[in-house]
């Protein structure tokens, strides 16, 4: 199976090797037929503290690395 790549933009760089990355979905209300801006934030493993606020990053699942982090930034 395939994992999953996300895009978003980091919002805090503040702990070691740790991101937290914003990944915003837009869709359709099923009902509403109006356009819907859905965000979560995703906390990612940053190997090389490389990434800085406000930067767009990618993320991929990977392996349980904390109780948190479920994914790595790669771009």
């Amino acid at each position: 199976m395939p994992k999953r790549i996300l895009q978003g933009k980091v919002v805090s760089d503040g702990r070691d090797k740790t991101v937290t990355v914003l990944v915003e979905r837009r869709f359709t209300h099923p009902m509403m037929k109006k356009t819907v801006r859905k965000s979560k934030k995703y906390t990612a493993h940053d190997s090389g503290n490389s990434a800085r606020i406000g930067d767009s990053v990618r993320i991929q699942e990977c392996a349980p690395i904390s109780k948190t982090k479920r994914w790595e930034v790669i771009a």
